[in-house]
């Protein structure tokens, strides 16, 4: 069974950074990509970045691109979310997701292994 444990989320002032962590379990993942996504109150869940187990690739939304980093240890079967240069619209519950798909794929139906999320809140 697999598990996926999110750590990392807090209280950060605007033009902070966080580092978001997500601890994966249960299975081997050397062909699984790996996401995050995020979803703030009131709003459907929405995709952040993606980085495949090898991390020879990486995808992200154009909202996050250049400020947030997605990367991987295999080691620690961890991928991390770093942000920076945060904003209060990037105040959401943060999602850890994985499934075989293509680093692309961004829609919550594709990935089929949800961690329960860390919330991020960022104040202005």
């Amino acid at each position: 069974q697999v598990q996926l444990v999110e750590s990392g989320g807090g209280l950060v002032q605007t033009g902070g950074s966080l580092r978001l962590s997500c601890a994966a379990s249960g299975r081997t993942f050397s062909r699984y990509t790996m996401a995050w996504f995020r979803q703030a109150s009131g709003n459907e869940r929405e995709f952040v970045a993606a980085i495949t187990w090898s991390g020879s690739s990486t995808y992200y939304a154009d909202s996050v691109k250049d400020r947030f980093t997605i990367s991987r240890d295999n080691a620690k079967n961890t991928v991390y979310l770093q942000m920076i240069s945060l904003t209060p619209e990037d105040t959401a519950v943060y999602y850890c997701a994985t499934d075989m798909v293509p680093v692309t794929s961004t829609k919550t139906y594709e990935y089929h292994w949800w961690g329960l999320g860390t919330q991020v809140t960022v104040s202005s």
